[in-house]
């Protein structure tokens, strides 16, 4: 799970990490209303999407030549300006893709002095199983830029999770970005209470980018992004108050209404599977037959009638889903679950694609009895080779 810049900054705020003054707005007014109780005279107008590169976007209703999702305001008018082009707008920038994102919400901040921009991220290292912070001198650049072009200006700092974040780990950061003195001091607390934040939250992923020094010798977070472990959510009812559903996929937010792993690709080939390995592989036979799948989507190992009936419809709310393909392994699944499900689905969406099923596992002559009797152009499969090359084959000759 993501949230916005500002929720993000409120959070860590909570641990005393130093943050500027900012307020957040719906509306062109509560922006200007924001202006006004800060010192100014510089302000900084911030889209509010769950994408980066912000900065250097562009707003598909403004034109080329207009200004980015972050600009500084020198006036009170500027801020309303801005604020007035940003909102109800839609930004592109290098995550969104060319569709972009419409602009609900802003984040109106104090000008900063910048003395030195610095990188810094808190993530979990799969390679280690442990909490790792990132830094590099090279802040307010794209990160992946930094890594190809000058792998030696980052450095990883893997956290033992017995010992916690100590201030020796600290002090590496600090010695990485060539903090020394009173910057350096003020690194080690900012880092382990940016630790304490990472675990106390159950977070994903912490990026700070740019972690600023500013004139007068203080860090602050310039600008961060947060995500979660959404299957912790259930311990943070406040963090999971923040969800912004406008941010994500419809399908994605109505699959998780069901508890389904669900993500749209860019294919045209749906795939309903159950188990995440499973999944993988179904994607990867699809590919190796020519074609491309529209989505994974993982209905678990216990799913219900209910569930696979809501897993289907997701599926063909899709426009670009051209088939189906239905590959389950029921071990704790039933197979007539799933026939029952499939079959219930496809009647009430009136099914207008092809779709190849392949069931194996527990009551499985059953399903494959229950899809044959159902009355519909279902394609049965005998393995999962069987199944990709039928599916293919079957939105070819659609086409």
């Amino acid at each position: 799970m993501n949230i916005h810049e500002y929720q993000a900054k409120e959070l860590l705020a909570n641990y005393g990490i130093g943050i500027p003054t900012g307020y957040p707005a719906m509306t062109v007014d509560e922006a200007v209303k924001g202006a006004e109780q800060l010192p100014g005279p510089l302000y900084v107008v911030k889209a509010q999407i769950h994408a980066g590169g912000r900065g250097k976007g562009t707003f598909k209703e403004l034109g080329a030549d207009a200004k980015g999702g972050v600009r500084l305001a020198k006036s009170i008018d500027d801020v309303r300006s801005d604020a007035t082009d940003m909102l109800g707008n839609t930004l592109v920038t290098v995550q969104t893709g060319d569709e972009g994102k419409e602009v609900n919400r802003l984040y109106v901040t104090d000008g900063v002095d910048i003395e030195k921009e610095y990188y810094l991220s808190m993530l979990v290292d799969r390679a280690t199983g442990r909490i790792a912070m990132v830094v590099s001198t090279e802040g307010g650049m794209d990160i992946e830029t930094v890594a190809h072009d000058t792998p030696e200006k980052i450095t990883t700092i893997t956290v033992d999770p017995a010992a916690g974040f100590t201030d020796a780990d600290g002090q590496k950061a600090a010695d990485a970005l060539k903090l020394s003195g009173d910057l350096a001091a003020s690194c080690v607390d900012l880092t382990k209470k940016l630790y304490e934040a990472f675990v106390g939250l159950d977070c994903a992923m912490i990026e700070i980018n740019p972690l600023v020094e500013t004139k007068d010798g203080k860090l602050l977070v310039l600008d961060t992004k947060m995500s979660f472990d959404s299957n912790a959510m259930f311990r943070h009812p406040d963090v999971e108050a923040l969800r912004d559903e406008s941010e994500e996929d419809p399908m994605e937010v109505e699959a998780s209404k069901y508890d389904l792993a669900y993500i749209k690709l860019d294919g045209d080939i749906g795939c309903m599977v159950n188990g995440a390995g499973l999944a993988m592989a179904t994607m990867d036979i699809i590919k190796l037959n020519g074609a491309f799948p529209a989505n994974f989507l993982d209905v678990g190992g216990g799913a219900d009638k209910e569930k696979v009936t809501a897993a289907f419809k997701i599926i063909l709310s899709d426009p670009s889903v051209k088939g189906i393909l239905v590959n389950i392994f029921g071990g704790i699944m039933k197979c007539d679950i799933i026939a029952d499900g499939i079959v219930a689905a496809a009647k009430e969406v009136n099914l207008s694609v092809p779709l190849v099923v392949r069931l194996e596992g527990t009551n499985v002559e059953k399903g494959k009895d229950i899809l044959s009797n159902s009355g519909l152009p279902i394609v049965s499969a005998d393995n999962l080779g069987d199944a990709a090359k039928k599916i293919v084959a079957e939105v070819k000759q659609a086409a």
